[in-house]
């Protein structure tokens, strides 16, 4: 920590418990807003993804495999760990 940040924190643990935590809360939410936007950069790549899909199976070129086979392979593979 810089100096100027350990005299900030200092000073903010000298606050009152209310105080402190309507500043950690705002803290916090300083960092939501990066989150947000990696959120939205996931789900906008996740649609894509499951477009890209659909398109292969509506033109034949994946079958897909049955749910059943898919658990069954996810399984046995978390049991070896």
């Amino acid at each position: 920590m810089t100096s100027r940040t350990q005299e900030l924190l200092r000073e903010a643990l000298a606050l009152s418990v209310q105080e402190r935590a309507d500043v950690a809360a705002e803290l916090l939410a300083s960092l939501e807003e990066p989150i947000l936007a990696d959120e939205t950069a996931a789900e906008v790549a996740w649609a894509q993804e499951i477009e890209r899909r659909a398109r292969r199976v509506i033109a034949g070129e994946s079958a897909g495999e049955p749910w059943d086979d898919v658990r069954e392979r996810i399984s046995r593979g978390l049991a070896r760990r």
